[in-house]
């Protein structure tokens, strides 16, 4: 048997291996996933979040610890909060904690890394949201923050309805899970290729110094997009190449918690001196916790190299079938849900297509009409309906769509607004140009807006 051959046998039983140990506890995070989407009151929201005291700040963190956000969808949910009467501090204590955790990641979490470092995770997550929040309150006051008016981000609206349980399934298995498929998809790939391919007892050997890893390992996080979940997998194989639990922990918190793009959004909207609090919470928090875990606590709450192998091998903490039937479900429901895309696609485009004809034939009435009640009134009656296709980037799941949606079609003019994120398109029809309009609350939501588009291109 050749090298690659071997590769290749070994690649695919370490993947599915690694996806039969996460599958039971990623469904049951869905599920989770699922009913705190749909039963989390907005009235909580109101009566903890809104005071600008530290017992504020710590309520947030605690409310945003569960929630399935991660940091694409928690920027615009952070700033509706902020729009809703939060505070400052207690926005930033959201944008902080939430994106750490999650009841999915906790649950992966538990799974591959053990009880204590689930347990740890959730505790670290809660502190530096605390402290980030306190830090904005004291010394962010001024900044200017770039959200005033009205409009509302996704989860406002809807956290408080009681859509029963086929909302619960719909959200948690469809939408919730789509959003963060292909990252979740990405990590386990990631994971794998580094069981495969990085020799064991790597970081005792060449980087064996573990401050320095953990400083290795925060610079390499920090810039990287990396969802809460997808991130377990890989710091569990990396723990079992020699990686310090410390280090891991860094990964763990510093990969969900910024990357590029939240960390320009957060400067835009909320200003330099909560940028300041934000990264030094999340940095700081990182590397004083990475120390004390490795410097104060047993060693014996971290055996990685057994559990991981326990988990990925052997099995143990769960029946086999029961991982090889939720290994096998978990994909049935990715690939139905890219096939839900790809039809709704089809769809949206025939739609379109059809609409797009019947109104210019509308417009054209509308312009007949218009010419001839010119002659009588002296200035014309109806007013046409234009279609416009804009360029949104930074659009990256449900939570992205229904933010955008539910904050333009407020806006005066606007008849009607899809959101569509894998094409970084939003189609708005309206009777007069909101062109700025729409510009400054896609940029207030922390969006990118590219301009107008041929809608045959978008």
């Amino acid at each position: 048997m050749d090298i690659l051959q071997q590769f290749t046998i070994d690649f695919f039983e370490s993947f599915f291996d690694l996806l039969k140990a996460m599958s039971p506890y990623l469904l049951l995070g869905f599920f989770f996933a699922g009913i705190l989407k749909v039963w989390f009151p907005q009235k909580w929201i109101d009566r903890y979040m809104g005071k600008n005291n530290l017992m504020s700040v710590i309520n947030t963190a605690i409310l945003g610890i569960p929630l399935p956000l991660c940091s694409c969808g928690v920027i615009p949910t952070g700033i509706s909060f902020y729009r809703n009467g939060a505070s400052k501090g207690s926005s930033v204590s959201f944008l902080i904690s939430t994106p750490q955790t999650g009841v999915d990641s906790i649950m992966v979490t538990y799974s591959l890394l053990g009880l204590p470092f689930a347990i740890i995770r959730v505790l670290v997550a809660l502190i530096t949201g605390v402290l980030g929040g306190a830090a904005t309150n004291a010394i962010a006051k001024d900044d200017v923050v770039h959200a005033n008016g009205s409009p509302q981000s996704c989860d406002s609206d809807k956290m408080g309805t009681k859509e029963g349980i086929k909302g619960i399934f719909r959200y948690g298995f469809y939408e919730f899970l789509m959003d963060i498929a292909k990252w979740l998809v990405i990590g386990i790939l990631i994971a794998t290729l580094m069981a495969v391919l990085i020799p064991d007892n790597f970081f005792t050997q060449y980087l064996d110094n573990e401050p320095l890893s953990m400083l290795v390992v925060l610079l390499a996080s920090v810039p990287l997009y990396l969802c809460a979940t997808a991130s377990v997998p890989i710091a569990a194989v990396l723990m079992l190449k020699g990686l310090s639990p410390g280090a891991a922990l860094v990964l763990l918190m510093a990969g969900p918690a910024t990357n590029a793009a939240t960390i320009t959004v957060i400067k835009k909207v909320f200003g330099n001196k909560t940028l300041f609090s934000y990264l030094g919470s999340i940095i700081l928090g990182a590397l004083a916790f990475g120390m004390i875990i490795n410097n104060f606590l047993p060693r014996e709450w971290f055996p990685i190299s057994e559990h991981a192998h326990h988990m990925l091998h052997n099995h143990e903490l769960l029946p086999d079938w029961l991982q090889i039937l939720s290994a096998v479900l978990l994909i049935a429901l990715i690939v139905n849900g890219y096939i839900q895309k790809a039809i709704n696609k089809k769809s949206r485009k025939t739609k379109q297509s059809v609409h797009t004809s019947s109104l210019n034939t509308s417009v054209l009435l509308n312009n007949e009409d218009n010419a001839k009640a010119s002659q009588f009134n002296g200035f014309t009656m109806a007013t046409p309906i234009t279609k416009t296709a804009y360029r949104v980037k930074r659009m990256t799941c449900s939570h992205c769509k229904a933010s955008v949606e539910k904050n333009l079609i407020k806006l005066d003019g606007i008849n009607s607004v899809e959101a569509i994120p894998n094409q970084n398109t939003v189609h708005v029809e309206s009777t007069m140009d909101a062109t700025d309009q729409i510009q400054k609350i896609i940029d207030d939501l922390g969006y990118q807006f590219g301009g107008t588009i041929e809608i045959e291109d978008a």
